[in-house]
């Protein structure tokens, strides 16, 4: 017998899917195959996800998934995630005034499909901060493109949470950004600062950053690895003086928490398969993202006994121990829905 919040959780954000909106692939039905991709960890492919569920008696083809998953408004998925990501925000959130750190950036996915590239479309990048108090993503953006992180990433800098402080790496680093984030009055940000860029420091402590006419003035904390042999440079509008001030140490740590984004990635690609995008159109693309950010909630909000661990991948495999009595996600969530 599982002791999870699991079935509680299914019931929550799945139990309102439409089950009779289409003939063949209804609403619930075609959210639960996508999450079985996600999810399941014994199947590598939707072709042999599709042979299971046909063996078994469930009427639904591969042609019909795919002309759905190309077609249908990814809002369905859109919804559940900002639903769950509520929810985890709620359970997890600290009441403390200190700052909420919120380290973001993007990762590159690669598109192999040929149908994709005729459209231009070689990768897709995904945009994501994580709040470090909560452990929710936020900011979400798609980005079908090779354009740089400089010009793009703005709507995830601006999901920063107020009091929080926004943690970037160079690929972020513009003096045109730079000056806009020194306006922020409720926000703070964190940006190394690009190699090329000169500083020159003041007499007042600041450094003027660039050169020319778009030289603008601000707080650097400059801090170097020395078994890396690399030197940091890190613009901040944090205030390093008065009450709630920053001190230059703080603020490097501050910087090496930004590694937190890259363990979300990894973890998205290791074990919810966002690094195999199954779809050859952008709509499916889009759905399969949510999907991954979707179980990644999920496990966020499960809970499991102690003994078999605390870690979002203990709980994957807890579930995955249990599913494997079910036949597929697709017949465990159905029976989760009506049981509740």
């Amino acid at each position: 017998m599982i002791i999870s919040n699991f079935p509680q959780v299914v019931q929550k954000h799945l139990g309102h899917l439409a089950k009779d909106d289409y003939p063949e692939l209804d609403t619930f039905k075609f959210v639960s195959i996508w999450l079985s991709l996600v999810l399941d960890q014994s199947q590598t492919s939707m072709r042999s996800q599709f042979k299971r569920l046909n063996v078994r008696g469930e009427r639904v083809d591969i042609s019909t998934f795919s002309k759905a998953s190309k077609k249908r408004n990814p809002k369905t998925f859109k919804e559940i995630w900002e639903k769950l990501k509520q929810e985890v925000e709620v359970s997890r959130k600290q009441e403390t005034r200190e700052l909420v750190l919120f380290p973001l950036d993007s990762t590159v996915i690669s598109l192999t499909s040929k149908l994709l590239w005729r459209q231009g479309h070689h990768q897709v990048k995904l945009f994501s901060g994580i709040n470090l108090d909560t452990g929710a993503p936020g900011g979400i953006v798609i980005n079908f493109g090779q354009g740089h992180d400089s010009k793009y990433g703005n709507e995830t800098i601006e999901a920063t949470p107020e009091n929080g402080v926004g943690i970037m790496d160079r690929g972020f680093c513009s003096l045109e950004r730079i000056a806009k984030l020194q306006e922020e009055k409720e926000r703070y940000f964190v940006l190394r600062i690009k190699s090329n860029i000169s500083l020159n420091m003041l007499d007042n402590g600041k450094y003027e950053i660039g050169t020319g006419k778009e030289k603008i003035e601000g707080r650097v904390v400059v801090f170097s690895d020395r078994e890396e042999r690399t030197e940091f440079r890190l613009a901040t509008n944090l205030p390093e003086e008065g009450e709630g001030g920053i001190s230059n140490e703080e603020i490097g740590k501050f910087y090496r928490l930004r590694w937190q984004i890259e363990l979300l990635w990894k973890f998205l690609k290791m074990h919810l398969k966002l690094d195999r995008l199954i779809t050859k159109n952008t709509n499916g693309i889009e759905i399969q993202i949510y999907c991954c950010l979707i179980g990644y909630l999920i496990l966020r909000l499960v809970r499991i006994p102690k003994e078999f661990g605390e870690s979002l991948l203990d709980k994957l495999r807890y579930l995955q121990a249990f599913m494997c009595e079910k036949i597929s996600y697709v017949h465990w969530l159905r029976e989760l829905v009506v049981s509740c």
